[in-house]
């Protein structure tokens, strides 16, 4: 069984974000980028799988600028096989990425496709139940947990209530959370390794798909500064001013 894990390229999550000066968008100059976390958990399941005997081959996909190739090599030095560039330097949004990577599920034939819930960039948390829509196929978000059976898989997910455990049949999409695993790191001859391993570069006219933003972003501001708390000598002091300065009881 193949699987396929999208990868995205993102600011890193230690980075602290700046707001361009005209306020049209995160400034990404000079800026550490890496790949979402939530992808890394794909990835390390897909290798998991693959190291189990449940999956034979594991192949990322990344839609970007050409940047975005050291994401996908970063994505093999962990432990997959190949990797497709789908090359733009346009933003993308989830439907259009759901597209593309329709047109790639479509040459590829894998048998499970794993996403990350969200990425840390935009928190859109679409594109895995887009691409299930597109596909037809099955599909169970949130994982925590991935049992590959014969022609089925067994997901446990988190919901409001707790856990909820799924059973799909392939090929199926699974959105991963984070308590599905720890990701590993990648170690230098793995890195020296992955530099030779295939990388194909694609572009979206290659899946006949028109990428051109269906939303407009109008306005980016930093969210306004938390004024300090104070201390309180005593619960009534607490709430006597709950009630008249805060008004919110």
């Amino acid at each position: 069984m193949k699987v396929l894990v999208p990868v995205k390229r993102v600011v890193d999550y230690n980075v602290k974000i700046r707001v361009k000066a005209d306020n049209t968008g995160v400034d990404l100059a000079n800026v550490k980028m890496s790949m979402n976390p939530f992808d890394e958990i794909s990835v390390e399941e897909a290798i998991r799988l693959k190291e189990a005997g449940k999956a034979t081959e594991v192949v990322v996909v990344s839609i970007g600028p050409a940047q975005a190739a050291e994401t996908i090599r970063t994505a093999l030095a962990m432990g997959a096989d190949r990797g497709i560039l789908i090359k733009t330097d346009e933003e993308v949004q989830p439907l259009a990425v759901a597209k593309l990577l329709k047109g790639v599920v479509d040459e590829e034939q894998p048998g499970l496709v794993i996403v990350g819930k969200q990425a840390i960039d935009d928190d859109s948390n679409q594109t895995g139940q887009m691409l299930s829509a597109l596909l037809g196929w099955g599909q169970a978000t949130f994982a925590s947990k991935v049992v590959i059976g014969d022609g089925s898989a067994e997901v446990t997910r988190e919901v409001d209530g707790g856990l909820e455990t799924l059973s799909l049949k392939l090929p199926a999409i699974v959105t991963s959370d984070l308590r599905l695993n720890e990701p590993r790191y990648a170690s230098l001859p793995n890195i020296m390794k992955a530099k030779k391993k295939p990388l194909a570069e694609k572009a979206p006219a290659d899946y006949g798909v028109d990428i051109a933003p269906r939303l407009k972003t109008l306005k980016v501001e930093e969210p306004p500064k938390r004024s300090a708390g104070i201390k309180v000598p005593d619960v009534a002091t607490l709430v006597e001013k709950l009630k008249t300065e805060a008004g919110v009881l």
